[in-house]
């Protein structure tokens, strides 16, 4: 068989390949604009329901507002887990101590015990304080994980100690030294840590499906939930609300592609 053969059939096997991987989110976006006797009878092509859809969500199920509440949760919790699992991983990295391996040891025991089985400690302790239906409820019990801290502290082996040598000689203390050289360099891990933190949170159902109690603190997976739970249910409706949701965490993720790839290559490597 040809060279070029062989790369035909190469070409064709990776053509099907990206048809099927492409083809559920093709539909969704479709389907987004059509009615929901069109999306049952199997229809392909765009329809023309799609501000009839929209008008639905916004009115009957605040879109906008789980979309806010989404966006505001997801990103304070990127933010403040970006800042403390990075320096958390810094500091198991770069400074020597015997003890601080029994100490990772044990944060990493944590990666092996599920969410479901601290729930009711978790709502129990958010109960007592007042802290219900708050955006801090969501965000807390997550803020720091230990997959963050073990890649922030594997990446940062590859870090070099020369340039924290010469800093101290400069006058810089730690915590310069820390956000004016470590994160500039580290920007790579950054941009993982910010995609997989970004996404999880994004698609959180469980735990703010708990401690969440008033619809206008929902998130767009309750939201979503919601929407499939009744007894007639618009799939036109649903199916927007579900290319609501999903686009942001595409573009997340197509914009920091190249950076997401070279931050989980540095973890390997390091």
């Amino acid at each position: 068989m040809s060279r070029r053969i062989k790369h035909g059939f190469i070409y064709i096997f990776l053509i099907i390949l990206c048809f099927f991987s492409l083809f559920p989110i093709m539909w969704m976006l479709v389907s987004a604009t059509n009615t929901t006797v069109d999306i049952l009878s199997g229809r392909l092509i765009p329809g023309t329901a799609l501000l009839d859809n929209l008008s639905t969500v916004v009115n009957d199920y605040n879109l906008y507002g789980a979309l806010w509440n989404s966006f505001r949760n997801a990103s304070c919790l990127s933010l403040l887990s970006l800042i403390i699992c990075s320096m958390a991983g810094y500091g198991f990295e770069i400074y020597r101590d015997r003890k601080k391996d029994i100490v990772m040891q044990i944060v990493l025991v944590g990666m092996m015990v599920p969410m479901i089985s601290i729930v009711i400690p978790l709502y129990r302790m958010f109960s007592e304080v007042g802290m219900l239906n708050t955006m801090g409820a969501c965000i807390l019990p997550t803020i720091s994980t230990p997959f963050l801290i073990f890649l922030f502290r594997q990446n940062s082996r590859s870090f070099p100690r020369e340039i924290i040598q010469s800093a101290r000689i400069d006058g810089l203390n730690e915590i310069q030294i820390f956000f004016r050289m470590y994160m500039p360099i580290m920007k790579p891990t950054y941009a993982t840590a910010l995609t997989i933190t970004f996404m999880n949170a994004w698609n959180a159902y469980l735990w703010p499906n708990i401690v969440l109690l008033d619809n206008k603190e929902f998130t767009m997976p309750i939201m979503l939930a919601y929407l499939m739970t009744g007894y007639r249910m618009d799939y036109g409706a649903i199916l927007l609300c579900v290319t609501c949701c999903t686009l942001p965490t595409i573009i997340i993720f197509l914009l920091l592609q190249k950076s997401f790839v070279n931050g989980v290559a540095g973890s390997v490597k390091g």
